[in-house]
């Protein structure tokens, strides 16, 4: 492709000195709380997007200032998970430095909000000195790696957990800027030592998603992302992968030639050195031919679909130099979290917390974030994160486990996990306002309320314990998922809403727009209505999502 077609971005990449653009000389810039336009993009490649307080914009345009800008920092955790010790720094850092509220992401990892540009750089040597940081969780590169996060999935468990961490090392870019630019470290003086072979110096044309499922439960989603690895598990054994392709959730509000993709699986792979060849070159496969004029259809669902499945799966076994099998059986049944107390084979012992949202805070209800921090003062439990923005407490000892049990009570932890009622217990929001710039509408904000007002719908109709998943986001970008819950909201406007219904429970089939920019009012009675069918015509033991897709 000629230089002149591509996207300005590309040309941003390509001229950052390996990610590290004038990001130092921006850092020093004390007129603006931005950063300049060109570092604002090579900045998320270590972790970082700047925003701006979006309720306050009209307020400060009419006094001509400066927007408030802040930056959101988002860390590396595959498979989503920290020790105690970790657990404590984050608690401490987001205290110091950002709005203090922990944000348990939809790809199993945290962020936090409202740092200020001279906070950025403690920011980032606090949590280096935890041993977390937050290289490559955001740009034109591979992201969190996401996996199945309750150990109680299998006895293996731990096997197929350790290729989130395997995978996110094989895939991290070559370049030392993160570690010069925040850390101090020396710059090197020997650029071949950050030959990328993988990234290049151009990186892939968009970002990208992994996520391992362990069947029969999808909580990763598997199939929204760009590569999916369904574990093939057998009389206690992990035999290998699935591999599928393609996925990806992202649209575009009035722009046909966007679109939600499911991804498709093109193969079997049998061992650990076959799995990391495939994902490796299923990225540099993307990197070559995905599209980098326009940003809007550059993720791999639109190369797989502009090249085909059958020449993809070609060009891949070309590169990796054997021939794929032919995908295993399995069965997806479910895809939740489990709430509440679990032991896994080993006898140790799993809480799983509800975490509305995903923000952890005090509020009325309860001390969440109080409770999390008493119980890593006792060292006596690691913390995992879910897809689904919940937090698990986890590898207790049967002889901690009333300690722990009693911090959780204390708090009123267990009182709001056990008193939410299913419908929120599977509900997912995106951040959207006030701080994401692209979001349209409102989503953690609004979710709750809008959520107490559905729950008396479904106790009308005698729904009250059915596992209905519904997930909103403020813009078409889809990050919270709604295009593959059986309910889904994308924001279209302030207060308006497209509704989206009949995806499956299990997360292996995409909705469809059932009516477009809703308001509340209108929201409701849609709902009411398709409630009031399902009660009187579904069949037995019909799931809603199945219900609402044949409507």
């Amino acid at each position: 492709m000629s230089e002149n077609n591509q996207s300005p971005i590309e040309k941003v990449k390509k001229q950052s000195d390996a990610l590290r653009g004038s990001i130092v000389e921006s850092l020093g810039d004390e007129i603006t709380g931005a950063i300049r336009e060109d570092d604002q993009a090579v900045i998320k490649f270590h972790g970082m997007y700047q925003q701006d307080d979006r309720d306050r914009r009209e307020e400060r345009a009419e006094k001509k200032l400066d927007r408030i800008y802040t930056f959101m920092i988002r860390l590396r955790l595959p498979g989503g998970f920290l020790t105690p010790q970790q657990w404590i720094a984050t608690h401490d850092i987001a205290g110091e430095n950002s709005t203090g509220v922990i944000k348990i992401t939809t790809r199993q990892t945290v962020q936090l909000h409202g740092l200020i540009k001279s906070n950025i750089k403690p920011t980032i040597q606090a949590f280096s000195e935890a041993k977390l940081d937050s290289i490559a969780t955001c740009g034109d590169i591979n992201r969190n790696v996401l996996c199945s996060s309750h150990p109680k999935e299998s006895p293996v468990h731990e096997q197929v957990f350790a290729y989130a961490d395997k995978i996110s090392e094989l895939l991290m870019p070559k370049t030392k800027a993160y570690y010069e630019i925040w850390l101090d470290e020396e710059k090197i003086a020997d650029k071949k030592e950050e030959e990328d072979p993988l990234y290049e110096n151009r990186y892939l044309p968009r970002k990208f998603k992994i996520a391992i499922a362990i069947p029969p439960n999808n909580d990763v989603d598997v199939f929204a992302n760009d590569i999916g690895l369904i574990a093939i598990i057998k009389k206690n054994q992990l035999l290998g992968f699935n591999l599928a392709i393609g996925g990806g959730l992202s649209t575009t509000h009035g722009n046909p030639d966007t679109y939600a993709r499911l991804g498709t699986e093109i193969g079997f792979i049998d061992s650990e050195e076959k799995t990391l060849k495939a994902v490796y070159e299923v990225l540099t496969i993307q990197r070559d031919y995905g599209n980098r004029s326009d940003r809007k259809l550059a993720r791999l669902k639109y190369t797989v679909d502009k090249v085909g499945v059958a020449w993809f799966r070609e060009e891949l076994e070309r590169r990796i130099g054997f021939k794929l099998q032919e995908p295993a059986a399995y069965e997806f049944t479910q895809r939740t979290d489990h709430y509440g107390w679990q032991a896994n084979d080993k006898g140790l012992w799993y809480y799983t917390a509800f975490i509305e949202n995903g923000r952890v805070l005090d509020d009325e209800t309860a001390a969440l974030k109080t409770a999390l921090l008493e119980v890593a003062k006792t060292g006596k439990a690691n913390f995992r994160f879910t897809c689904n923005q919940n937090l698990i407490l986890s590898d207790i000892k049967a002889k901690d486990k009333d300690t722990v049990n009693t911090i959780l009570e204390k708090f009123h932890v267990i009182k709001l996990t056990e008193g939410a009622s299913r419908i929120r217990k599977n509900a997912m929001a995106c951040v959207a306002l006030n701080t994401c710039p692209l979001a349209l509408a409102e989503a953690q904000r609004y979710m709750p309320s809008l959520i107490t007002k559905i729950e008396p719908l479904l106790e009308k109709h005698g729904l009250a314990n059915e596992d209905i998943i519904m997930r909103m986001t403020g813009c078409p970008n889809g990050c919270a998922r709604p295009y593959i819950a059986e309910i889904g909201f994308v924001g279209t406007a302030l207060g308006k809403y497209n509704l989206h219904i009949g995806g499956d429970n299990k997360g292996t089939r995409l909705n469809k727009i059932y009516k477009e920019s809703l308001d509340e009012e209108h929201i409701l009675m849609e709902l009411d209505h398709l409630f009031g069918a399902f009660k009187k015509e579904r069949k037995n033991g019909q799931q809603f999502g199945d219900f609402a897709n044949a409507l």
